[in-house]
């Protein structure tokens, strides 16, 4: 089964920068909580712009992200910091360095 990707665009609202990072490490915390999850990371850019970098084992490891009870309510409180909804980008891995794809 091939893996899944998801690069996803978060644009910060003005000003919480400081307090979103903190709601992303509970994110964070809480993504050890799913299987199939392999790689979850943020990284931000100017513009209070953060990026989502994801990677799953399969189709039905992205299907069942966020769906614990840790994450439902991590993904809830990061999002009251949000300027608007994620740009959510799903992906087929091609190649990779660092990354068994």
């Amino acid at each position: 089964m091939a893996k899944s990707s998801l690069i996803a665009k978060l644009t910060c609202a003005e000003g919480k920068n400081s307090e979103f990072e903190a709601a992303l490490e509970a994110l964070i915390e809480a993504s050890n909580e799913e299987a199939g999850l392999e790689v979850y990371s943020a990284h931000r850019d100017a513009d209070n712009v953060y990026w989502f970098f994801e990677i799953y084992a399969d189709d039905d490891a992205v299907a069942a992200h966020g769906t614990g009870d840790g994450m439902r309510k991590a993904m809830a409180a990061s999002g009251g910091f949000l300027a608007g909804p994620p740009e959510i980008h799903r992906l087929t891995p091609v190649v990779a360095k660092g990354l068994a794809i």
